[in-house]
């Protein structure tokens, strides 16, 4: 007979260990699926970029007592560590502990889950059916597990928004796709032959294209020859530098500054309003096609780094029936609290189970990925989202039910806080 979980959890991130703790504090039997060889896997890859907020606003109150069952040390909580930082001195002494180690399997990428023996358009006896997860593993061998719930706490860290303002890759970004990187290169440390001495378009206007941008002006500094264009795809950067002089959050406000500054110097060549058309290689180089402030012209550069966000992966959940908003790909239930044009992470309301629902019953998207392409997430909404739907998972309807979500109250501006 198979065995049959309580609740898998997809991911062993910060969202996903949490979930683990609260599930086994309500008395349920978690496994952890991830699909990397460690915990943290995603975060790893930003190891080198600070976070804005402290290690007060990163740590879960459920993870922190395992920790303290094994003589943790506590960092400073008025510091704010770096992504390497916060997997090796919280995750990983967590998903080592012992409370915990025991649920995690790694090497685990989830491919695909189902309700058993039903398929996306089987009503009958839907509800009472358990969960059947696929998952393949190192050596590239399927397996299934079943359980009673399922959380997906993947992220959004695998799936990077393409080049095109529409939503598509520019034609010929897959085929030069060995001379672009998405996300946040580390351009001074491990690619820093990547980039010293060439000439990269960096694509973005958020908070981890500035990130990318402030390294590229400082290896510029030691490496003249290193030559940047940073493309926005607005028009200008006043909601991002113009409001950060109102910023309270201190990592933030810095970063903002010294981005204007480096704007300010010449150091590179901003280009506004920013439209790739096409991508080729030549001779000289890959060539970008463009316009730029409804002007058409072409540049010439060796790399292409895009900061432009992420999205959810929904492709593993296509036999889940979900209960997704259309336009901010986040379930209904939060999808009006997280939208970008109306909200920012200090004002999103603490949220959980009864908003998370979808259609099929014990089935959770949390975490990142739970706000779809809304870039305003902050660690203790997830931490707060697990807390509430381990305690329904549970049948405790009123700690469920309950709001406990506290946040810093320097979240106050119109940024995400990532």
């Amino acid at each position: 007979m198979n065995t049959v979980f309580d609740v898998v959890i997809i991911g062993a991130g910060p969202v996903g260990i949490a979930a683990a703790a609260h599930a086994k504090n309500n008395g349920l039997v978690p496994l952890v699926l991830e699909k990397g060889a460690t915990v943290g896997n995603a975060i790893k890859e930003w190891g080198h970029v600070r976070l804005f907020t402290k290690w007060s606003y990163l740590i879960d109150k459920e993870v922190e007592k395992i920790l303290n069952h094994q003589g943790w040390k506590m960092p400073n909580l008025d510091e704010t560590p770096t992504g390497k930082e916060l997997v090796d001195q919280y995750l990983a002494p967590a998903a080592n502990a012992v409370e915990l180690s025991k649920y995690i399997r790694y090497n685990a990428e989830v491919i695909a889950i189902a309700k058993e023996g039903h398929s996306k358009h089987t009503t009958q006896d839907r509800n009472e059916k358990n969960f059947v997860i696929h998952y393949r593993d190192a050596e590239q061998d399927v397996h299934i597990i079943h359980s009673k719930a399922v959380i997906d706490a993947s992220g959004t860290w695998s799936s990077p928004n393409p080049i095109g303002r529409d939503g598509l890759p520019v034609p010929g970004e897959a085929k030069n796709s060995d001379a672009i990187a998405y996300g946040i290169p580390d351009v001074l440390g491990k690619a820093r032959d990547d980039y010293q001495g060439k000439t990269t378009l960096l694509i973005g206007g958020g908070h981890s294209a500035i990130n990318v941008g402030l390294n590229l002006i400082e290896l510029q500094n030691s490496a003249p020859d290193t030559k940047i264009y940073w493309g926005l795809r607005g028009e200008n950067l006043d909601k991002l530098l113009g409001s950060g002089i109102n910023d309270k959050v201190p990592a933030r406000l810095k970063l903002g500054r010294a981005a204007q500054s480096t704007i300010d110097s010449g150091k590179l060549t901003l280009l506004s309003d920013l439209n790739v058309k096409q991508i080729s290689r030549e001779a000289k180089g890959l060539k970008v096609s463009l316009t730029s402030n409804g002007c058409g012209s072409h540049i010439y550069v060796d790399k292409i780094i895009v900061a432009t966000g992420f999205k959810p992966d929904l492709h593993m959940l296509r036999e889940i029936r979900l209960n997704l908003d259309e336009v901010v790909e986040a379930p209904r239930g939060i999808a009006s609290m997280v939208d970008p044009n109306a909200h920012n992470c200090g004002s999103v309301p603490g949220h959980g189970a009864k908003e998370l629902v979808h259609i099929d019953t014990n089935f959770y998207i949390v975490g990142m990925k739970s706000y779809g392409r809304a870039p305003s997430f902050l660690m203790l909404h997830g931490y707060e989202q697990v807390r509430s739907i381990t305690a329904k998972l549970a049948g405790d309807e009123m700690s469920a039910n309950e709001i406990r979500l506290t946040f810093p109250d320097s979240v106050t501006n119109k940024q995400s806080c990532c």
